[in-house]
């Protein structure tokens, strides 16, 4: 039984109210587009709130957030070539969300949080047929360090790992003494963001120009898998 949620109809009453005629007139203009920057905004202050423990700052994040998923809505209900409204959003997602937890809502069993993950790239695969490389469906536009680890993650599922990178391993072992924890982690990474930049390099384009060509070796191991000749049964 669904239950009432008065204050959730009041803001999507008044992000249309906004947006309508005789609303604010920067609203009405805005478009997916323009508030791209918008989203990307509001997302790092939720992360600020919830790393700073601040559950006020998370409140008004979170809102923050969900008026950006609504103004999204809104414009789509108003284009002709989209016509959707936060409803078909909702439903969306209940149904991706039933349909990846088969454990829940049907007869396949897991027990842990690992099983849950093992079996979730099965799934994502049966909804996404037109996908060929575990790759696709990453977002470019992600920091680099985060985009790193997501294609690591992925690359894993292909059987490739770090280790494969395509570039030559050192001649010695670094000198770095691999961090115990994130503080030391998080210490080091801010030394070799300093010292590149005393060097006039750019961290942030150097690990995405790495993340691209360790890409490549992934996509290279996946067509050779898929050329293989396949035993006979």
């Amino acid at each position: 039984m669904s239950a009432p949620h008065p204050g959730l109809d009041e803001l999507v009453a008044t992000v249309a109210l906004l947006r309508a005629p005789g609303g604010c007139p920067w609203d009405a203009d805005q478009t997916h587009e323009s508030l791209v920057q918008y989203l990307v905004e509001e997302c790092w202050e939720l992360i600020d709130a919830i790393e700073a423990g601040d559950r006020a700052e998370m409140l008004e994040e979170l809102g923050d957030v969900l008026y950006q998923v609504l103004f999204h809505a809104d414009i789509a209900a108003h284009t002709g070539d989209e016509r959707f409204d936060i409803d078909d959003v909702a439903r969306h997602m209940t149904a991706k969300m039933v349909s990846r937890h088969p454990h829940v809502f049907g007869d396949r069993e897991a027990e842990t949080a690992d099983d849950v993950v093992a079996f979730w790239e099965d799934l994502k695969a049966d909804e996404k047929p037109h996908r060929t490389s575990v790759l696709d469906g990453v977002p470019r536009g992600m920091p680099a360090l985060a985009l790193a680890r997501k294609v690591q993650g992925k690359a894993e599922n292909a059987g490739v790992t770090a280790q494969d990178a395509p570039w030559p391993a050192p001649a010695e072992p670094s000198s770095v003494t691999a961090p115990a924890t994130e503080e030391e982690l998080g210490r080091q990474l801010f030394a070799l963001v300093a010292s590149a930049r005393a060097q006039g390099l750019d961290a942030e384009r150097a690990l995405r120009a790495a993340v691209r060509e360790f890409e490549d070796e992934v996509r290279r191991a996946e067509q050779a898998a898929a050329e293989e000749p396949r035993p006979v049964e």
